[in-house]
Order: structure tokens, then sequence, then C-alpha cells
């Protein structure tokens, strides 16, 4: 086993890649920005180095100075956590030459996969279905026309090496072909240095699952069960929850058995995740396969018992994996709501800036991964992310209840934060049935209802609201929850909202 890892990253997935090796008995050395001289996985870690500037670029995408450290600190392995270098071949292979182990798989099947036109040559090789759509690239708009024309619309256009919900275009007719190649490719180009675009027929209101796999160096693939990741806005993941509540056990063994297909194809050792798409009839289509741990996978380790960091290190040692297929038991119900600093309130801005409180919810059935604490400023340079929260009950319907009483619980002020979305998509009786599809964002949170959920005193509001708002001011001017640095006029606004939230409530007795 690994006596010491060098963790890649930042935020809250470097805390927790650092924890799981302490508990393992690995000391850890982290790496931190500038920007991040403060960070709590700083003072977590055994040692710490700094990577001077505070660009992407010049830090935690900088692979030689990451190597440079490695060796320094005598590193057996180096684990990448998600986003950054975590997918980039590039990293894993100056590992290999430099003797450190690269916790993921190797840097050719990050290749492969990662080009999604190949991923999906993969795909279908493996048997698993894949959307129709272009063999591979197509060589300019022209010949994206000439497809359309033969295929129909919709469509949907994207980036060959692209990830993360970045460089795709949905083209409904031929008068936006043009410009929405354009934009796709220039995306692509910018973001991946690959302007290569293919086409697939576009599902309208699918389902996004996405099954998790382990699989050791010695041949052993196993896949964990699936999660639905279907709240999301502009591809951007905001919720998901674990299992799906569309999937039949025989719809699970399926595409769980598509996925383990898949990797085995691939070559592929380590964690990943298979993502699909399911259209209302219940048929699955190959999306894409990420190479690395997922933000997500906390719900996966709360319903399978089932530490998928420590897991990945015993892999990368050359150890079998500890259970089969069969051992892998679902149980219960998890979800994780992303509590991002951005205003949902204005079209999800960032609103970065110093927590000037911070208490985290706490209680039966509640995990928090975060990196952040009271008097933490949440840097420019990076996302936007402050924390995870997890709840787990032994039902759907127990996690969601255990979600809103601890988002009710959370107390974050300094900056805005997504919580007020989380508890209005939890609230939503739509979501609550479980019949909802990736368009549940954009039909249900759209500006408009926003506006009016926090414009003020409306018709309808009832004297026991007026009442309540009146006690709410008074609790919240005594308690110095309200934000300082941001008491202005839409301040109003979240009070209202918050009326109303607890007003349909139970927070107070009849």
């Amino acid at each position: 086993m690994f006596k010491r890892i060098l963790v890649a990253n930042r935020g809250e997935i470097a805390v927790r890649i650092i924890r799981t090796c302490r508990e393992m008995g690995i000391e850890s050395v982290a790496l931190f920005s500038d920007a991040d001289a403060n960070a709590l996985h700083i003072v977590l870690a055994d040692y710490a180095e700094n990577l001077p500037g505070t660009s992407p670029a010049e830090t935690y995408l900088n692979i030689d100075r990451i190597i440079e450290i490695c060796r320094k600190y005598k590193v057996d392995a180096l684990h990448p956590g998600y986003g950054f270098l975590s997918e980039n071949p590039l990293l894993a292979e100056a590992c290999d030459r430099a003797k450190v182990k690269f916790i993921g798989p190797g840097a050719q099947a990050i290749r492969d996969l990662g080009n999604k036109v190949k991923a999906k040559e993969l795909a279908k090789k493996a048997g698993t279905p894949i959307s129709p759509g272009t063999e591979g690239a197509v060589a300019g708009v022209e010949e994206a026309i000439e497809f359309a024309k033969q295929a129909g619309f919709p469509l949907m256009l994207k980036a060959a090496a692209g990830g993360g919900g970045r460089g795709i275009r949905v083209v409904k007719k031929m008068e936006e072909m043009e410009k929405a190649f354009s934009s796709c490719q220039n995306e692509a180009r910018g973001a991946f240095g690959d302007d290569s675009i293919f086409i697939e027929r576009y599902i309208e209101n699918p389902k996004h699952i996405e099954f998790q796999i382990i699989a050791d160096e010695h041949g052993n693939v196993v896949h964990l069960g699936e999660r639905d990741c279907s709240v999301q806005r502009r591809h951007q993941k905001l919720i998901e929850e674990a299992p799906s509540p569309a999937l039949t056990p025989e719809l699970r063994e399926k595409m769980g058995a598509a996925s383990v297909a898949l990797a085995k194809e691939a070559g592929y050792a380590n964690a990943g995740t298979v993502e699909y798409l399911l259209d209302s009839s219940g048929n699955f289509y190959f999306m894409e396969m990420n190479t690395r741990l997922q933000v997500e996978h906390p719900v996966t380790e709360m319903i399978t018992g089932i530490d998928l960091v420590r897991q990945q290190i015993r892999v990368a040692a050359g150890e079998k994996l500890e259970f089969r297929q069969e051992d892998v038991q679902i149980k219960g119900w998890a979800f994780e709501a992303r509590i991002n600093a951005e205003d949902p309130y204005r079209g999800f801005m960032p609103a970065l800036g110093l927590l000037n409180r911070y208490i985290p919810p706490q209680g039966p059935g509640v995990r928090l991964d975060s990196c952040a604490y009271e008097g933490f400023d949440i840097p420019s340079q990076y996302d936007s992310m402050v924390a995870k929260l997890i709840t787990y009950g032994p039902d759907r319907e127990t996690a969601a209840i255990r979600m809103l009483r601890a988002l009710h619980e959370f107390i974050v002020t300094g900056v805005r934060t997504t919580i007020p979305f989380h508890d209005f998509v939890f609230s939503h009786p739509v979501f609550r049935s479980g019949d909802f599809t990736t368009a549940f964002v954009d039909n249900y949170f759209s500006e408009e209802q926003v506006k009016k959920l926090v414009s003020g005193p409306q018709e309808g509001i009832s004297s026991e609201q007026i009442a309540l708002a009146a006690a709410l001011k008074y609790y919240l001017d005594r308690s110095e929850v309200i934000v300082s640095n941001q008491a202005d006029d839409r301040e109003a606004g979240r009070r209202w909202a918050l009326v109303n939230r607890l007003a349909s409530t139970s927070y107070l007795p009849n």
C-alpha cells in the first residue's frame, strides 16, 4: 500500500481525499495556490506546498510543477480529484515517467474515452446502445447541413473533446444550424483546444442517468448502481440522487451490464462513470464516460456503504476489488444538493466573497462535504461551489424531507447561495413525485416565476403571512442573519420568499 499521496486538487474534493488517506494511514501532500493560502485542505494534510500564482494555468494545471513537488516529497501516488487535470492523459503519462502511480485509469483509456467519437465507437463494440448520429466528426458546417437534411430535427451538436456540459448546442431547425455550429466550434476550440464536432439525434425531455463503475487491474469490473442527474441548468448538474426513481430492477440490470461491458472493452481500471440518456419509452443511449471520480459520488457511497476514494487507492495500489457484483446491495435513498455561491434570483450570477456566518446543518441522515468555514473568502479564480449537502433515508421521501430540513438549518451569510433554489426544487410536487426530466428547471424555475416569488407582498398574501413576516423581521434583525453588505432593496424580496416558504411548512404550531 502507498505511504504518501499527493492530492493534485483543491476545495471540497481535496478535503474528501485527504480524509480517506488519513483513515487508511497514508500521508497526504496538499497543493495550494496563492488564492487558496487559507484553504481548509492545507490544514488537514500532513504536508502542503505552494503553487505560486492564482490562475489555474500557473497552479493546478501546471503539470511540470506538480511533478516536481511529487519528487520533492517522494510520494508514491497522485490523486487528481475531479476537474483540473483529472481527465488529462498528459498528467497520467507524466506520473508514469516520474514513477508516481496515477490514481485513475491509464493514459490511453483517458484519451480514448475523452474523445466522444472514439468513446461512441467503443460503446458500439461493447453492445451499448448509442443514439443515431454521424459516424465521426463532420468536416464542416456544410456537411452538418447535409446530415440534417437526411436525418431531420432536432439535432445536437457536440464537441468531440467536450465534457462538463460545454461544447453542446441543440438545433431545432435548419435556420439555426450555421450559427449554432460556429458557436459550438468556437467554444470547443477555446475550452478543449479541439474544434471537432459530431452530431447526434437530440432526445427531448430525457432522464439523465449515470452508472458508477469500479475496476481493478486484474480484469474485475463491478457497477455500483445508478445516479439520477436530471435536475440541470444549461447541461450543468445541480441535484443528484441515487437510486433513480425511473429505473426498474430489470432496466437497472441491463444498464449496469452495458456499463461493465464498456469498461472492459476500453481496458479500464479504477473508478469511472458511464452516462446515458433515458427516453420516455425506457430506451437508453450512451452519452459519455467520465474517467474520474464524479462530484456526485457521495450519493453512491451512501446507498452502498462503499468508500469510493478508498477503492480508488486500493485499485491503484494493485489490489483486487474487495467485492463482487452480487455483493453490492443498494439500501435506502440519497440526495445531493450542490450549494454554490450563486444568486438563483439573478440568473445564477456568481456571488463570491467572505462568509460572515457559516453554520452547517446536522442531524440524522445528513452529510456535508465542504471546504468552507466561517471567515472563508471564496476565491474568484475557481468554481463557486461552497459545499455538497447530502441526505440519506430508508426511502426517497424520508431523504427528501431530511434535505428540506437540512436546507432550512443551513445558515450562510456574506454571499448569496443556491440554497433557495434547492428549497424550491425539494418542495416542488413534480420533483417529489419523481416524474421529472432534464427539462425540469426550464419548465418550473423561470425568471418570471422567481421574480414573482421575490418581488414583495402581493395579492393573495394572508394576514397570517403578514404577521409571520413581522415576527420574522424581528428575528432576523435580532439574530443578525441579514447580510450587512447586501442589505439593499432586494433583501425585502428574500424576506418575503422566506415568509412564503415558512408558511408552507410546519415550523409554527397551529
